[in-house]
């Protein structure tokens, strides 16, 4: 993946979630390995508009989210990219997105410290789900603006559920990733689906 890709399939993908309500205003962050050897990431530029991104509102950065290219500040969660990167030998993207109903299912769930779906046709759009009949488990932990305790918290989480696709912060939004772009964008689309039907339901 080279940069200019990154940054066009990143960029068409925001939008659309824009306009699905799910990142509005700045809210979200997206990125893309470019390469491993060394790390070298593709990253939304903090304070972007989700639904009107550029070439310009792209970052370059390393394995410790110092900027090598491009105009602008990385967001403080780059470091919880950074830290999917390492813990998931084969994550090429990680998306980030902030919807009402994954906000709401979040809140209403953390005393169960995970959203459970379970028998719907549309986990089998997550990646190795063959059947409705699979129970997803996206576990949902505590906001806060202690991003070094945040990302330490997800490592241990992605290291001892290799099965799941998503980690929910309270109240603020869904990270998921795949190993390309369009994966990772096919992953927000089922959870932000499922998430609307399940918080519905209850």
């Amino acid at each position: 993946m080279d940069l200019k890709s990154a940054r066009s399939l990143i960029a068409e993908a925001a939008a659309g979630f824009y306009r699905r309500g799910w990142v509005l205003g700045t809210s979200g962050n997206f990125s893309a390995v470019l390469e491993r050897e060394p790390m070298r990431v593709c990253i939304t530029s903090s304070g972007k508009h989700k639904g009107e991104l550029s070439a310009d509102d792209f970052l370059l950065v390393d394995e410790r989210g110092s900027v090598l290219e491009g105009d602008g500040k990385p967001s403080a969660e780059t470091q919880i990219h950074l830290a999917l990167y390492e813990e998931i030998g084969n994550c090429g993207a990680v998306f980030h997105t902030h919807s009402v109903w994954g906000n709401l299912l979040s809140d209403r769930c953390s005393g169960e410290g995970a959203i459970v779906i379970e028998g719907q046709e549309m986990l089998k759009g997550l990646a190795g789900v063959k059947t409705h009949e699979h129970r997803e488990e996206v576990p949902v932990i505590e906001n806060s603006q202690d991003y070094d305790a945040l990302s330490g918290q997800i490592r241990e989480i992605v290291s001892a559920r290799s099965d799941i696709h998503g980690i929910y912060l309270r109240r603020h939004g869904l990270y998921t990733w795949g190993d390309t772009i369009e994966d990772a964008r096919r992953h927000i689309e089922i959870f932000e689906s499922l998430f609307e039907v399940t918080a519905r339901a209850r």
